[in-house]
């Protein structure tokens, strides 16, 4: 059986919030109208298949790679104004360095776990359909069946646990990446998240100095 929308949908709507509530300094221009075009098709994609992803939709799929596209380029862009906030116009205030520079940090992870999750073995609708043969990432419990059951899956806490420890430790954990998709993804996340990490805390330690 495939995995619950309703849990994924919450913690994306949660990401859209702290995009929301960024510091103007630190937003696109109309950010507020991108957050809400991120929950547009958030609704969408949660009206089409509101239950268990149990099969493979074209549509929810477009729907929710474009999100995560929108999603990306926002929280992209947000990175982009905080390094050069803290390189070139040098910020005074270590708590507001430290929230924005952690909400886009956290945002980054949501993120990527999404790319993680839609792209891997086709998206969840085709890897609870078993159509795809070949994994693009390798979970401890795919590598030994003493550690799972024979028909067992990831789902999104799973991506999400993976993106959250590459972008700590800047490099794969115990899941491996095997397509070149994959590794890329995972590089550009370990180095957007090296330079935000690097910087907040290379800046707050001169503020409180």
């Amino acid at each position: 059986m495939g995995e619950h929308r309703w849990p994924i949908s919450i913690i994306v709507l949660l990401v859209i919030t702290l995009q929301y509530v960024l510091p103007v300094s630190l937003s696109l221009p109309f950010q507020g109208y991108i957050c809400i075009l991120e929950a547009v098709l958030l609704g969408a994609v949660f009206i089409i298949n509101p239950r268990r992803i149990s099969q493979h939709i074209p549509t929810t799929r477009t729907l929710g790679l474009l999100l995560v596209v929108v999603m990306s380029l926002s929280n992209t862009g947000s990175a982009v104004k905080l390094i050069d906030a803290i390189i070139t116009r040098g910020v005074t205030d270590a708590k507001s360095l430290f929230l924005s520079g952690g909400s886009i940090w956290l945002t980054n992870v949501v993120v990527f776990a999404l790319w993680f999750w839609e792209l891997d073995r086709g998206g969840p609708g085709k890897r609870a359909q078993a159509t795809h043969p070949y994994p693009d990432f390798i979970f401890p419990q795919m590598s030994d069946p003493r550690y799972a059951p024979k028909e067992w899956h990831p789902k999104f806490f799973d991506y999400l646990y993976t993106s959250f420890t590459n972008a700590s430790a800047f490099s794969p954990t115990d899941v491996m990446p095997l397509t070149r998709w994959a590794k890329l993804l995972m590089l550009f996340q370990s180095m957007t998240a090296l330079l935000i990490v690097g910087l907040v805390i290379a800046r707050a330690v001169n503020i409180l100095h």
